[in-house]
């Protein structure tokens, strides 16, 4: 197949597009291969090296690329919407007018269920042309005239935001690429290219821009909150709507009181200080990351997109409480109550929601366990990836494509339906 897309691509008699559409290729070496403007959709490809591969105009729509070696690899004018690029390493890569948007299936007009096979999907509409490629069954690109920022409606349908958290996007030139909306928490974008990038709604908690190329850059509503901006120059950058870390030090006298009395108080095992009591408290936004409110009572509180990463919870009430979009990600809520929490687009990949120890007062095991419970918790595309939900409740809870991939969900009690992506 290979050899026939090679000869496609030289425009020679014999030759074939790829096809590998919804294929097993995961763990492939497939370092430099060739395979511009083939189709690979819905592809499996989890850790495949693909360091220096040629995959410029290709169809990677939905494809699984977590863990991939892509370092220098040519995935310019590349179609990856919803594409899973968890953690891969894209280091030098070059994505000069990809098409990272969500991707959209929409439902066939004949009624039939959404089939990712058939790959009934709204079309890419603000996509940078690439070069026309010479073979005769080659459709070519879209008109030169469509901008990369243009906003367009997207159809009605199931929508799977393109996952790049993690990933290492050092040195990566991303000119041009529409990532609208995409996840990049915790993503590695030092010195990377984003001359004229779109990055409208993308969630970039934790991620590092250091020494990033901002010139034109679009950071229309963008969660800033936590990033690494060290040596980034704003100054023709389009930062309109987006926010930035609302810091510990300037939350109300009040709260900084309650929330250093509770370190305190876990501190001294309760001999000094104070339980902090943060029931209905406003903290969108804020950056607790690796503080201790181990025992807190958070009920109702309102930690929309706060950053809590690594953040221990270890038997917080957090009941009711409002975290969407909040990076959980690494954090301790073993035997924490979550009943009825939002929990909508979090992210609590490698977070601990496994059982607590229940301590005597000496600090010491009793035997006892404390399982974590989500009762109710509205789970939708939360990222729960790798996270520990051994034991814990999730009876009614709403996990329609949640990512559970490699949680572990050992005597977990689980809804009546479970969704998942």
């Amino acid at each position: 197949m290979l050899d026939k897309h090679s000869r496609w691509v030289r425009g020679l008699a014999g030759g074939a597009c790829a096809n590998l559409s919804l294929a097993n290729l995961e763990g492939l070496d497939l370092a430099k291969v060739d395979l511009r403007w083939a189709r690979l959709a819905g592809a499996k490809m989890a850790r495949a090296h693909l360091a220096g591969a040629r995959l410029a105009g290709a169809d990677l729509f939905c494809v699984d690329l977590r863990n991939c070696d892509l370092r220098q690899a040519d995935l310019s004018g590349s179609d990856l919407r919803g594409a899973r690029l968890h953690s891969a390493d894209c280091t030098g890569a070059q994505l000069r007018g990809a098409d990272l948007r969500e991707g959209t299936l929409v439902a066939p007009l004949d009624g039939r269920p959404l089939n990712l096979a058939t790959m009934p999907r709204a079309p890419r509409l603000n996509v940078i042309p690439m070069p026309r490629h010479p073979g005769p069954d080659r459709d070519g690109p879209p008109p030169a005239n469509r901008s990369p920022h243009r906003d367009r409606q997207m159809p009605a349908g199931v929508c799977s935001r393109t996952d790049l958290t993690s990933a290492g996007l050092r040195c990566a030139d991303l000119t041009e690429a529409d990532l609208t909306g995409c996840n990049l928490q915790n993503a590695d974008l030092c010195h990377a290219v984003l001359t004229n990038t779109n990055l409208s709604d993308c969630r970039l908690c934790g991620a590092d821009l250091t020494g990033a190329d901002l010139v034109g850059t679009r950071f229309h509503n963008a969660d800033l909150v936590g990033t690494r901006l060290s040596g980034c120059d704003f100054s023709r950058a389009d930062l309109t709507g987006a926010h930035f870390t609302k810091l510990l030090d300037t939350l109300g006298l009040e709260l900084q009181r309650v929330i250093n009395n509770h370190e305190r108080w876990i501190e001294s095992g309760g001999g000094r200080g104070a339980r902090a009591d943060l029931d209905g408290a406003d903290l969108n936004r804020v950056d607790l990351r690796n503080v201790n409110l181990s025992g807190a009572t958070l009920r109702g509180a309102s930690l929309v997109k706060a950053l809590l990463a690594g953040t221990k919870l270890i038997m917080a009430d957090m009941s009711g409480a409002d975290l969407e979009g909040a990076n959980l990600s690494g954090a301790d809520l073993s035997g924490a109550d979550l009943s009825y929490a939002k929990l909508i687009n979090a992210d609590l990949h490698d977070a601990l929601l496994c059982p607590a120890q229940i301590l005597d007062a000496n600090g010491k095991p009793t035997g006892r366990i404390w399982a974590t419970t989500l009762l109710g918790a509205d789970l939708r595309h939360a990222h729960l990836a790798g996270t520990q939900l051994a034991s814990a409740n999730l009876s009614e809870a709403n996990l329609e494509f949640a990512d559970l991939d490699g949680a572990d969900l050992t005597g977990a009690r689980l809804p009546a339906r479970l969704y998942q992506r």
